[in-house]
């Protein structure tokens, strides 16, 4: 059965977990999810560095924390280019730049 399963990193992950634990050879697990999520699949040495680490103990599917900024920004898109220089102005000015553009 072949059903249209995608956002499956950590899905996949649950199921590397759980093909490790019954024993089955990473090449096998790698087979099985090809055949049920097809090419958009973790690679084959994904499936081999997760079961490593499940041998090694981790016991979680989900990502660790990271240290360091975050992926995500903070942005106000100008509808003008005088908001726009607004904007560039208040930048400026937080960072002690006095001055105008």
């Amino acid at each position: 059965m072949n059903a249209p399963l995608h956002d499956c990193t950590i899905e996949e992950r649950g199921v590397v977990r759980f093909l490790w634990a019954e024993v089955v050879k990473p090449v096998e697990i790698h087979r099985r999810m090809l055949g049920q999520y097809g090419q958009s699949t973790m690679s084959q040495r994904k499936v081999y560095e997760w079961v490593e680490m499940f041998k090694s103990g981790r016991t979680h599917v989900t990502d660790e924390g990271r240290s360091g900024r975050p992926s995500t920004s903070r942005s106000r898109k100008a509808s003008s280019p005088q908001e726009y220089r607004n904007y560039l102005n208040d930048i400026t000015n937080a960072l002690c730049c006095k001055g105008t553009m």
